[in-house]
């Protein structure tokens, strides 16, 4: 068995990705949360970085900002694949991403740090995903798309080859993607249409 392994975030997504580590060999999984609840907060750990840690947020922006948290205390953070995910030699996978079960990966795609590829989705062949981008379960995404930073891909959605969906960005569920969507949106539809600007 593996040492101890912190995992920042004790919600639901927490859970999944304790459960991934658990997978992995973890034999002593601490679960840490900074909100009004009974586990140990950060700042209870955060000298004590020696022990692992695991990103478990799935908020884009709260993701980062405990990325660079935990890098400014020296915390070496921890890339959890789930064992059932199926993952092509010749992909790159940046540090603090998470990859659920049933993930399929092929070929030359490009997964940047802190990423969330969630339970059954499939990134086809020359795919980049950028840095802290959420694709959620059962997503589609063809041949050659790149989805910008930060940007949330909604449970369900299929985006068609060679598309380009920007920064900052919100793709709602169950969603078909044939066109570019340009950074600070919010799209969602069949076929997927910018609804609004998203200000957050």
């Amino acid at each position: 068995m593996k040492k101890a392994i912190y995992i920042y975030g004790a919600s639901g997504h927490g859970l999944v990705v304790a459960n991934i580590a658990k997978k992995s060999g973890y034999s002593d999984i601490i679960l840490i949360d900074d909100g009004a609840n009974p586990y140990l907060s950060f700042d209870d750990i955060r000298d004590n970085n020696s022990i692992d840690i695991a990103l478990g947020v799935g908020d884009n922006r709260v993701r980062e900002k405990l990325f660079n948290r935990v890098k400014e205390y020296g915390f070496n953070i921890l890339t959890l694949i789930d064992p059932t995910a199926v993952i092509a030699d010749s992909v790159t996978i940046g540090e603090g991403t998470i990859i659920m079960a049933g993930v399929i990966i092929n070929p030359l795609a490009k997964i940047g740090k802190g990423v969330i590829l969630n339970s059954a989705s499939v990134i086809e062949h020359e795919n980049t995903i950028e840095d802290f981008v959420h694709i959620s379960p059962n997503v589609a995404l063809s041949g050659n798309v790149t989805i910008k930073r930060a940007t949330h891909i909604g449970v369900g959605t299929s985006i068609i080859q060679g598309i380009c969906v920007g920064e900052n960005s919100i793709v709602g569920a169950g969603s078909v993607v044939v066109r570019d969507i340009n950074s600070n949106s919010v799209a969602y539809g069949n076929p997927c249409r910018v609804i609004r600007e998203n200000c957050e």
